[in-house]
């Protein structure tokens, strides 16, 4: 497979520092990125243009190869910083940060299903061409099938949403093989004749995602390609079902992210434009007895958050280091630790985003300074699977010992 850059382009300045090496400096890396992004986030909301030229920042800035091999020019960093970078981006864009967050899923996708070969390949490929991941993959509607034509496989369907389409070198295509219930991954370029990209992404949030629907014509892919297939047969792992908790983690991610660009960007409003209460008795917004409750609230409960987030990160990374040897016990148990952070960033990030009117003012409802942006983000995103079922999942362990079965989105 080629590289398939859908506009080629460079961000000036980057290419002139030298590259990050620990993780302290990949995180600085993604702060540099992330003031980039804020500069004129609400202006490109409002405009919902294809973020090519966002995308040439992730890749000039070095971080969509941060999890790859270093033999091949990649970081070599682990799912720890990968999820603290996500956080980063996202607090300057909360589109961007859910892009990158997907990239360094399906990036990383081969690890989790793919045989020993196809992962090497596959990360030396993307790690040396800066591949930039899409993902047409809805397992919930088999509303793309396969056939088997002997030496390939042949997709073809539509998809109601494929994150990154446009933007991305390459996709992961996901379908069902014609007259069973096997469902089969494959990456391939984004840019050829046989996908189709509807252009109808236009949602109230995280409006720079790139994520409407795809048509999938006849596009053909070797079998030994077809992620995790040796001789036609899929090989298993309990591994395999870490797709979930890893992506899950990732949604917690921008989702923190976006709430830390609400809080911080706020505060700076307040600080500096926010009138005090005529009637209240302060000079200043910042010494309002109801400002220091609100932001003092909000910010102890981001970090609270944050903390546990990070917690659960390390945890899952024994798990990634052991890849061969997962128990079903030891998914389970990182899955209601998924679940319960999962929640509790849904409930923070809501909070915050659509809280954060009471320590700004009236003035501040300008659609010019689109704080709205940050609501809109978080509430888009949080309804991709209904939060009530991840606190059902903590709720099941605690009283009846029970594990989450894996599923598409447990």
């Amino acid at each position: 497979m080629t590289t398939t850059d859908n506009r080629p382009a460079t961000t000036p300045g980057w290419a002139a520092q030298p590259a990050p090496r620990t993780e302290a400096e990949w995180l600085a890396r993604a702060r540099q990125v992330r003031e980039v992004l804020a500069a004129d986030a609400a202006a490109r909301d409002r405009a919902a243009a294809t973020p090519y030229d966002e995308v040439a920042l992730l890749k000039s800035s070095g971080l969509v190869t941060l999890l790859g091999p270093a033999e091949h020019g990649g970081a070599g960093q682990e799912w720890p910083t990968a999820y603290r970078v996500v956080r980063e981006v996202a607090a300057g864009d909360g589109s961007i940060g859910q892009l990158l967050g997907y990239h360094y899923l399906w990036f990383w996708a081969a690890r989790l299903v793919g045989t020993p070969a196809q992962i090497e390949a596959v990360e030396a490929d993307a790690t040396r061409n800066q591949w930039f991941f899409g993902g047409a993959v809805n397992p919930r509607d088999a509303d793309v099938t396969i056939r088997d034509t002997g030496d390939a496989i042949v997709y073809n369907g539509a998809k109601t949403f494929s994150t990154g389409s446009k933007v991305s070198d390459v996709t992961v295509l996901e379908g069902v093989l014609e007259g069973t219930e096997t469902h089969i991954f494959a990456i391939v370029p984004s840019a050829q004749e046989g996908i189709t990209f509807g252009d109808d992404w236009d949602n109230i949030g995280q409006r720079l995602t790139e994520s409407g629907g795809v048509t999938i014509t006849d596009v053909s892919v070797p079998w030994e390609a077809a992620a995790g297939f040796v001789d036609k047969t899929f090989q298993p792992r309990v591994y395999n079902t870490l797709n979930v908790p890893t992506i899950q983690l990732v949604f917690v991610s921008f989702y923190l992210g976006i709430a830390r660009g609400a809080l911080e960007t706020a505060a700076e409003y307040t600080r500096t434009r926010t009138r005090p209460w005529l009637h209240g008795g302060q000079e200043r917004a910042v010494d309002e007895p109801y400002q220091l409750d609100l932001y003092g609230d909000y910010q102890s409960k981001l970090w609270a958050v944050e903390a546990l987030a990070d917690q659960v990160a390390q945890e899952a990374l024994a798990i990634h280091h052991d890849a061969w040897n997962v128990t079903a016990q030891q998914r389970g148990e990182h899955e209601v630790r998924v679940a319960a952070v999962k929640a509790r960033a849904t409930e923070v990030a809501l909070e915050i985003t659509s809280g954060i009117f009471e320590g700004l003012g009236a003035r501040a409802t300008q659609a010019a300074l689109g704080f709205d942006r940050f609501w809109r983000n978080v509430r888009t995103h949080t309804l991709h699977d209904p939060v009530a079922y991840k606190r059902r999942e903590v709720g099941a362990f605690l009283l009846r010992d029970e594990l989450p079965e894996p599923t598409w989105y447990s």
